[in-house]
């Protein structure tokens, strides 16, 4: 092939590349990782997925410097510490830590403050960044009281939380009529945030109870065991980290919903409500003109028809140690 050829077939690839590269979505992770599983895997899913950029990452709720500790060797062992990791408000929280082990044993490093790296974001990239809200709203609610007309600068907020139709399936049995909502644990334990979101706005795409209560059985555990990578290894040790602690089996995917939503909102299609908060936490749907997104239904074969391949086959290469020497 000619010199001149070359340059042809480079100058296309390239033209193909950069447009790759320009039409990724931007986006922020608000995580509560480390008690529940799901948000491991959630974050993971987004590492594992070249329609985004990742900006950052901000941990939040309960102990969230020991979250963010978590996070830096989850994003290690993904070869992704060029993601900002930031430290969000810490609350008390009665809620297991149950991969505190793991995190532990990642390296300790400095971290800026989450609410001032959220805002600082949107100011740089207004009407572009989405943020996916996978945790209590404190860190959201307190960028809200910071700076309000910047917040809402947001493209949209993805977020997992609130039950509107169907509460906690505690068993899991198909065909058994579903529990009335309850108050869902994002939302109940910080409702005055989640009021303020909902009151800000910031276009709110919502994956409630009703349509994320998505089981990780047995047969998908044994899928991830036939590839060995650095975050499918990590998913393992935190899936087996986490049944220990909360002596439970069947890890339930909530908050990668969210996340996969922010890829492929065909999965979860949303019908326009209009959602208030009250103040135990509870999602309440009435009349008024539609302030929410919601995602009432979505199909489980779809769901995991998406995120087992994007798990198994995805090309992240770790780092050579993520763990205190």
């Amino acid at each position: 092939m000619s010199i001149s050829r070359w340059l042809k077939v480079f100058a296309a690839c390239f033209v193909v590349c950069i447009g790759a590269f320009a039409q990724q979505q931007k986006v922020i992770i608000d995580t509560d990782i480390g008690d529940d599983i799901d948000d491991a895997f959630a974050v993971s899913l987004v590492l594992s997925s070249p329609e985004l950029k990742i900006l950052g990452v901000t941990s939040a709720w309960g102990d969230t410097e020991l979250r963010s500790r978590m996070l830096d060797r989850l994003l290690c062992e993904a070869g992704r510490s060029d993601i900002p990791v930031t430290t969000g408000v810490k609350t008390a929280s009665k809620t297991t830590f149950s991969q505190e082990a793991w995190a532990k044993a990642g390296e300790t490093h400095t971290h800026a403050d989450a609410v001032d790296f959220l805002l600082g974001q949107i100011r740089k990239n207004p009407g572009e960044i989405t943020l996916i809200a996978i945790a209590p709203l404190t860190n959201i609610g307190a960028a809200i009281d910071r700076d309000p007309v910047t917040f809402k600068k947001l493209k949209r907020v993805v977020m997992m939380g609130g039950s509107i139709r169907r509460g906690y399936d505690e068993f899991g049995v198909v065909g058994t009529a579903p529990r009335p909502a309850d108050a869902e644990y994002n939302i109940a334990m910080a409702p005055e945030a989640a009021q303020k979101l909902i009151q800000s706005g910031v276009p709110i795409y919502m994956m409630p109870l009703d349509s994320t209560q998505l089981k990780f059985d047995e047969v998908k555990r044994g899928m991830l065991t036939t590839v060995s990578t650095p975050l499918t290894d990590s998913l393992q040790v935190l899936t087996a980290e986490w049944q220990r602690a909360t002596h439970q089996a069947t890890p339930t995917m909530f908050d990668v919903m969210a996340a996969a939503y922010a890829i492929k909102p065909e999965l979860c299609p949303a019908t326009p409500l209009h959602i208030d908060v009250d103040d135990e936490g509870f999602t309440r749907e009435g009349p008024g003109t539609a302030n929410v997104n919601v995602c009432l239904n979505s199909d489980s074969d779809q769901f995991f028809q998406f995120l087992m391949p994007r798990l198994l086959e995805q090309k992240l290469h770790g780092a050579s140690s993520c763990v205190v020497k």
